[in-house]
C-alpha cells in the first residue's frame, strides 16, 4: 500500500519536490554547525522568492510591536529570516532523524506538569503556537510522551503523503483539523493533544479577541474541547538556541479554565501565547496573515498598504 502511495508521485511535476526532499532528507546526517550554516544559506535563497511572506511578517511587527523602532524591526525580521530558513532542515530531522540523534539535542523543562496532568486521567491539550520550530518540537515531546498530533492537509500531494506518513509513523494518532469529535474522543481516553489554535480561520468559526493589542479572528475551540473533555491545558514552546540544542518548556496548566465566557477563554489562549512568542519573536511564524480577518469584515485591511495584501 505504502509503495502504491508513492508510485503515483513518479509523474514529471513531482520531480522537483523529490529533489528538495532529497536534499533536506541528506541534512540530517550533517554535524548540527553545517545544518545551521545551511539555514542560514537558505534564508538567503529563498527570501528573493517569498517577498510577499516576508512583507506579511513586516507588517506583523509593525502591528504588534509599535514601541519598536524601524531598525529594531528590521533587525528582528533579519533573525526571523534565519528562523525560516532552517526550517526546512528541522522538518527532515522530525521525519527522517533517529530517536538516539534527537535525544543528543533536547531539554525539557516543565515535563511535572504534564505527568501529573496525566495521572488525573482526562488528557491533556498542549497549547502551542506556530513557532517555526513547531514541527521538530512536536517529534521531541513524543520522545517523552505519545502524543496524538494535528494535521492540515497540504496543497502538495507528495509533501501532504510524506508528512502524514511520518506523523503517523512517530505520533499516537492523527487528528484532522475538520475532526473535533476524534480530539475529544482522544482527550476522554487520557490521551496527549499537540494543538496550535493561534491562525486567522476566518469570521465563520471566530470570535474576536485582542492578540498583542489587535483584534483577531480566534478560535474558541479550546474551551470548548475543555468543557466536554475536562482536559488540562498546558502551555508548550519548543525554543533553538544558537547552538541548534531545542528547549521544550512546558508551563502548569491553566487554572479556572474554562471560565463560562468563550471571548474571556479566547482571550486568555491568547495572551498565554503572546506572552511565549515575547520571550523568542524571532522564532514565531509571523509570515501568517494573523490579523486578516476583522470584526467590520473588511478582510485584509490591516494589509492593504502593504504589498502583504494578496
Amino acid at each position: 500500500m505504502a509503495e502504491t502511495t508513492l508510485l503515483q508521485f513518479l509523474h514529471p511535476r513531482y520531480w522537483f519536490s523529490w529533489l528538495g526532499l532529497l536534499l533536506v532528507y541528506i541534512t540530517i546526517y550533517f554535524p548540527v554547525s553545517i545544518q545551521l550554516k545551511l539555514g542560514k544559506l537558505i534564508s538567503l535563497i529563498i527570501s528573493p522568492l517569498v517577498k510577499k511572506r516576508f512583507a506579511i511578517a513586516r507588517r506583523n511587527l509593525e502591528l504588534c510591536y509599535p514601541e519598536l523602532s524601524n531598525a529594531e524591526r528590521a533587525e528582528l525580521l533579519e533573525k526571523l529570516r534565519f528562523s525560516i530558513g532552517i526550517m526546512p532542515i528541522e522538518t527532515a530531522l522530525s521525519w527522517w532523524a533517529s530517536d538516539k540523534q534527537l535525544r543528543k539535542r533536547v531539554t525539557y523543562k516543565g515535563l511535572e506538569h504534564l505527568d501529573a496532568a496525566l495521572e488525573k486521567g482526562k488528557g491533556v491539550i498542549l497549547l502551542t503556537g506556530h513557532f517555526t520550530s513547531m514541527e521538530i518540537g512536536g517529534r521531541l515531546i513524543m520522545l517523552h510522551t505519545p502524543c496524538h498530533v494535528m494535521f492540515r492537509k497540504m496543497n502538495n500531494k507528495l509533501f501532504n503523503t510524506i508528512m502524514m506518513r511520518a506523523r503517523i509513523k512517530h505520533s499516537e494518532g492523527i487528528v484532522l483539523q475538520k475532526d473535533p469529535r476524534t480530539m475529544v474522543r482522544a482527550l476522554r481516553k487520557n490521551k496527549v493533544i499537540w494543538y496550535a489554535p493561534d491562525q486567522d480561520f476566518g469570521s465563520k468559526p471566530s470570535i474576536f479577541a485582542k492578540f498583542f493589542g489587535v483584534t483577531a479572528a480566534t478560535i474558541p475551540a479550546t474551551s470548548r474541547l475543555v468543557k466536554m473533555s475536562g482536559a488540562a491545558v498546558i502551555p508548550f514552546v519548543p525554543r533553538r538556541d544558537e547552538n541548534g540544542h531545542y528547549t521544550l518548556t512546558l508551563g502548569k496548566p491553566l487554572e479556572n479554565f474554562p471560565s463560562g465566557d468563550e471571548l474571556v477563554d479566547a482571550q486568555r489562549i491568547n495572551d498565554v501565547i503572546e506572552q511565549e512568542i515575547r520571550q523568542s519573536p524571532e522564532q514565531y511564524f509571523w509570515v501568517h496573515r494573523r490579523f486578516k480577518t476583522q470584526a467590520n469584515e473588511n478582510k485584509g485591511s490591516l494589509y492593504k498598504s502593504t504589498k502583504a495584501s494578496k
